[in-house]
């Protein structure tokens, strides 16, 4: 089964899909998008067409103590616009510290501040993907 992963961001879509079999996360690309939400359904969309996507993991940004706050609500709401617009499951994945999490794998590698910019929401959403497959025992 093909996933893809997202990490909606207030300027950015970071893109990641998982192997055929549902096993490894790999980051794909950033979509800015201005908060021009239904042009991103269709870059959604054109990506899960092309990529044979079954389902999506989309990152869920709850505070840290747990609580749910505007960035979670609008997770919720892109949540809903995806599954009305392409009919397929989309799961909620916590996602809190993934871009920490990111940036210091970013670090060790030694990637320098520019390039790290460029692909850290890519990097965010692969570790989302990472999350949930893990997490389903895939």
């Amino acid at each position: 089964m093909r996933y893809l992963g997202l990490d909606l961001g207030s300027r950015t879509l970071g893109v990641a899909l998982s192997d055929r079999m549902g096993l490894i996360s790999h980051n794909v690309k950033i979509i800015r998008h201005n908060e021009e939400y239904d042009r991103l359904l269709d870059e959604v969309a054109k990506i899960v067409e092309e990529e044979g996507v079954e389902e999506i993991v989309l990152g869920y940004p709850k505070n840290m103590n747990n609580t749910i706050g505007p960035k979670a609500e609008l997770s919720e709401e892109f949540k809903k616009k995806l599954e009305e617009k392409l009919n397929i499951k989309v799961h909620l994945q916590d996602e809190r510290l993934s871009t920490k999490e990111a940036t210091d794998i970013l670090i060790i590698g030694d990637t320098s501040r520019k390039k790290r910019k460029k692909v850290i929401d890519s990097m965010a959403a692969s570790i989302i993907l990472q999350t949930y497959l893990d997490k389903k025992g895939n």
